[in-house]
């Protein structure tokens, strides 16, 4: 190699760099790197079971009210579970609410396994398992989250948000690619069973992550301390900004329980795996070339576009009629639904307390989880009773509207900037105050 290709040779190693993740709280932390590697395992059996369900539920049923009625049935728990969740998160181990927590949802697992192994399977039991499996997620999200910023340095954040959502992605992708040929060739019980061996791994690798006691300053949990974070919250009109528009996204345009009726119509059975797959694909894109990330300050905005163009691609996965387009647009939305995550993460890991971050993110799992969830029902009663293709598209074009006038309505989001936000400087110098 000439002297004048070495230089050539360092940009673009430097490029490269530039582009993928960030490794830093992966290099820096052992605890983290437990947390992310439980956390794979887990989602991917997950996601199996996340595919297996509605489709039992079609099977069974044939009804597409009924395949959205489950997000109705996990509506209630997650509301009241998450903030409660919250509550606890600040107020006890955070690490033995992931342990218990991933162990019960082993014990549910078990159940659907049982259940699809029965000469003729029950529908209710399809229903009891989606109400109890969403408590305790409930439970358990905001505590995941409200223990990242404690094992991880401040400046490390939005990488390690980049590299959670990775791990969210990629059992996002391999789990409903598999689901699809496994539902369809080895049955439902093989999914299930798959999934409960992935919650016996996981627990495993969970209890050896170091103790996380509440502060000593912590509040205990009750209806005052969640009125509390949800005081702090109305306060921050920047992180509202972020609650309303994700659930805007999720509540008009996540046409999930429609997969399998719009695999019908297209007449490809067989795509039904890959579209579940398109959109953790289009956020496994993006995860692996987050790196770009680390060099936007402007948050908000990032936020915003990228939610509405989520409303763009559903819009258009609605209206065309090719299978291949449909995944594609599918892909996009997916790549847009991450850019939004990784910036909406990045403004709360930055900038909330650690006495309120458990609380907090009981609200954050209502704005993420409570919109695909209503989502459900939302598509499915509008399918009912327009067709398949009207209620994707439509929803998907009032998303974009709706974020409109919430960019509109929110201008502390769309100004918000990292390097200028009080909240982020306050964090900041407590985190470096303490190392």
């Amino acid at each position: 190699m000439t002297d004048d290709a070495l230089p050539s040779a360092t940009v673009r190693s430097s490029r490269l760099r530039s582009v993928l993740p960030d490794l830093a709280p992966w290099r820096s932390s052992a605890d983290f790197r437990r947390l992310w590697v439980a956390g794979l395992i887990t989602n991917f059996g997950s996601f199996l079971t996340f595919v297996a369900l509605p489709v039992q539920m079609k099977a069974l049923t044939g009804s597409a009210v009924a395949v959205g009625a489950i997000g109705a049935v996990e509506l209630v728990p997650l509301v009241v579970f998450g903030l409660y969740g919250g509550a606890l998160a600040d107020a006890l181990d955070k690490r033995k609410l992931i342990v218990y927590t991933e162990a019960g949802q082993g014990v549910l697992c078990a159940g659907l396994l049982v259940n699809a192994l029965l000469p003729r399977p029950a529908v209710w039991p399809l229903y009891t398992v989606a109400g109890l499996s969403a408590a305790l997620g409930a439970i358990q999200r905001p505590a995941l989250d409200s223990l990242t910023p404690r094992i991880v340095a401040h400046a490390h954040l939005p990488a390690a948000a980049s590299l959670n959502s990775l791990r969210w992605t990629v059992g996002g992708v391999a789990g409903p690619a598999l689901a699809g040929v496994v539902v369809a060739y080895a049955g439902l019980g093989y999914a299930y069973a798959v999934d409960l061996v992935t919650f016996a791994v996981s627990l495993a690798l969970s209890v050896r992550i170091a103790a996380s006691p509440a502060a000593h300053e912590a509040a205990k949990p009750s209806l005052r301390a969640i009125a509390e974070g949800a005081r702090y919250a109305w306060s921050r009109k920047e992180l509202l900004g972020t609650y309303a528009i994700d659930l805007a996204a999720m509540f008009f345009a996540m046409p999930l329980a429609l997969l399998p009726f719009l695999a019908d119509e297209l007449d490809a059975e067989w795509s039904l795996g890959l579209m579940y797959a398109s959109i953790p694909a289009g956020s496994l894109l993006v995860s692996l070339t987050s790196g770009w990330t680390s060099r936007i300050h402007r948050h908000g905005r990032m936020v915003a576009l990228a939610a509405a163009c989520w409303g763009l691609a559903m819009a258009a996965a609605g209206i065309v009629h090719n299978v291949w387009l449909v995944l594609l647009f599918l892909t996009l939305g997916g790549c847009c639904d991450m850019v939004s995550g990784i910036f909406r993460g990045a403004i709360w890991d930055q900038t909330i307390p650690d006495e309120l971050r458990g609380r907090l993110a009981g609200i954050e799992l209502l704005s993420y989880s409570v919109g695909p969830t209503l989502g459900q029902v939302r598509s499915g009663g509008m399918a009912a009773w327009t067709s398949v293709r009207t209620s994707i598209w439509s929803g998907g074009v009032i998303c974009v509207g709706a974020v409109g006038l919430l960019a509109l309505c929110l201008p502390k989001l769309m100004t918000y900037d990292v390097r200028t936000s009080e909240h982020a400087a306050r964090l900041r110098a407590a985190r470096e105050a303490v190392a």
